[in-house]
């Protein structure tokens, strides 16, 4: 789904790019960069600066629900304070103080201010905000969503007195003024319609996946100006899967090789509420997401989502499921094989995911006709293999599994003929891995080199 401390990819790299773009959007500009009538009214009622404990609760709710944590608390930082650096292609961002002190953080802000900086991406001081907020996504939030949160971010979060890290960004790319131009391009009206969700779960869930859950800003592909290609379902590439963070977001759609086309709707829902079913496990950003936000939401909620990622269409042509074949698991056990991706899965692999493929249920993840293993970009699995994983910690499920890191102890040659053997065995079927592309992981992840093997 999403990685709340990714969203910084979307830093650009040019001035140009939206000198460009705000040509064609020229005329948006006066309107987007206002705050509606309705807006201004609001703020000035004070219908949003009460303490009204169930309001407060709401927020509470919707700031889990939109992972607000992951972002803007630093590694054994106070919630919400800030502080954690956010590695961009220019440079890097930290997050913003977002508690109510009000010197350092937003307890002078405005209802309006509070709703520019959320839905419009316009900072108290009239800037821009990096787009690794993602205000593209929360435009699409209702109003009395936004009150919520305001009233929970101003009455149900201590203050907490940490100035913000200015960002560490080289002149001129540090400019925010072109980041003006990209949000009349890219980021929607925000949202002015109270009833536009309703209590179908097909449309609730809509509105979570395409809003507050942000899921498209790690799972939907980007174009040259790093924008979502796709803000809502009107093609098939919303949800499509795209490479963030040294992972592959994994495709949502009704792909039967590398989507959830095999996926229930009561498998989507217990991914989300434990972080493991019997045939995957989050990883990587997700497991955080899971562990942060996805598993405190209702199951009313829950099923909402995953009732509406299942009306998705593949993204891709039609192509017959998967079936599963155990002529390698066969092989393995009857110690017929000789090739180095076989010998080194049996070495170092078996024990966990067994000679079948099939590991434990949700305990070590399922490797055949397995989802992640089948993506045509192979990135995720390099970089488990390299690196290791944990499985998150869930009250569903609060036993912390893990898999160790091989860059020590593997070749980028061994770890290639590995992955391709299991990317083609058991019913797997996708491309080969190379050693180029793990040596490629290994370096962007700034792992050591590879293991000296000893000479005989």
């Amino acid at each position: 789904m999403k990685t709340m401390k990714t969203h910084m990819s979307i830093v650009f790299s040019s001035a140009a790019i939206f000198v460009v773009t705000a040509m064609a959007v020229f005329g948006r500009i006066q309107a987007a960069t206002q705050p509606g009538e309705a807006i201004v009214a609001l703020a000035q009622t004070g219908a949003t600066d009460n303490a009204d404990p169930a309001m407060i609760a709401k927020g509470r709710y919707l700031a889990t629900a939109g992972d607000c944590i992951a972002c803007h608390t630093a590694k054994g930082g106070r919630p919400f304070a800030g502080g954690l650096g956010l590695d961009s292609p220019i440079g890097q961002i930290y997050s913003t103080n977002i508690t109510p002190d009000r010197r350092t953080g937003i307890g002078d802000y405005s209802y309006a201010d509070f709703d520019n900086a959320i839905r419009r991406g316009i900072r108290k001081d009239g800037s821009s905000l990096y787009p690794a907020m993602p205000y593209v996504s929360y435009s699409k939030m209702r109003p009395s969503d936004v009150r919520a949160l305001y009233a929970y971010f101003m009455h149900g979060v201590t203050p907490v007195s940490q100035p913000n890290t200015t960002e560490d960004i080289a002149w001129p790319l540090s400019l925010r003024w072109p980041l003006r131009f990209w949000r009349m391009a890219f980021s929607p009206e925000a949202e002015v319609n109270e009833s536009s969700v309703s209590a179908d779960p097909v449309t609730r869930g809509r509105y979570l996946v395409e809003g507050l859950a942000h899921c498209g800003a790690c799972h939907t592909p980007r174009g040259v100006g790093f924008q979502e290609l796709a803000l809502t379902d009107d093609g098939r590439t919303f949800l499509s899967g795209s490479v963030i963070d040294g992972y592959v977001a994994n495709n949502l759609r009704e792909d039967q090789k590398d989507g959830i086309g095999k996926w229930t709707e009561s498998d989507i829902v217990g991914f989300l509420k434990s972080g493991r079913i019997s045939h995957s496990a989050a990883f990587g950003g997700m497991a955080e997401v899971v562990e942060d936000s996805t598993q405190h939401m209702t199951d009313a909620d829950l099923k909402a989502i995953a009732a509406y990622l299942k009306t998705l269409a593949p993204k891709g042509a039609s192509t017959p499921a998967l079936q599963g074949n155990n002529a390698a698991g066969n092989a393995l056990r009857a110690g017929t094989v000789h090739g180095n991706g076989e010998l080194t899965f049996i070495d170092n692999c078996a024990a966990c995911h067994r000679t079948s493929g099939s590991g434990y249920d949700s305990t070590f993840p399922k490797l055949a006709l397995s989802s992640v293993v089948n993506a045509d970009d192979p990135t995720s699995l390099i970089h488990i293999v390299l690196d290791g994983a944990q499985m998150p910690w869930t009250n569903a499920a609060p036993t912390h599994y893990s898999m160790p890191g091989f860059a020590g102890r593997l070749t980028d040659r061994d770890i290639a003929d590995v992955l391709t053997f299991v990317r083609s065995s058991w019913g797997n079927h996708a491309a080969l891995v190379s050693a180029g592309q793990v040596r490629k992981v290994r370096e962007s992840l700034g792992l050591p080199g590879q293991p000296v093997l000893p000479q005989n």
